[in-house]
């Protein structure tokens, strides 16, 4: 009986997923969007991936530096 219940429930629902173009409607009522103010320009994009490429390559590339240190100290301290 809960098998034919929940079977009913979806046919109920199908109804809603023959009509894609309603759908599509909403949602592109909901969607909006305006042209920038200012447009970015070469130089400020080129800027802008410089600097996160060094926030990102920077804390890596200190850490391979002093590996070295690392591994001394991991052998230098007794485990108990």
């Amino acid at each position: 009986m809960a098998m034919l219940c929940s079977v009913l429930r979806m046919l109920d629902k199908s109804s809603s997923l023959t009509r894609p173009k309603e759908i599509l409607k909403e949602t592109k009522r909901t969607i909006y969007g305006k042209p920038p103010r200012h447009r970015v320009g070469a130089a400020q994009s080129f800027f802008v991936m410089s600097v996160f490429a060094a926030a990102m390559l920077a804390p890596a590339a200190w850490i391979l530096y002093h590996l070295p240190e690392y591994r001394e100290r991991a052998q230098h301290v007794p485990r108990t």
